[in-house]
């Protein structure tokens, strides 16, 4: 998975879990934001984040 693996953007939250971006060509080149829980291995969610914009 991408953007488990190879994000290009990474960010904590406030409660500790970890939020990380990938740009899906397959999808249009849409990026997948996958929310990951402290534990670095459970995933919490995963969605097309469409106001993300890669710096």
């Amino acid at each position: 998975m991408k953007a488990f693996f190879n994000p290009v953007h990474e960010e904590i939250q406030n409660d500790g879990r970890i939020r990380r971006w990938a740009k899906i060509e397959e999808a249009g080149n849409k990026y997948l934001r996958v929310v990951i829980l402290e534990d670095m291995e459970t995933i919490h969610n995963a969605f097309f984040d469409r106001s993300f914009k890669e710096k």
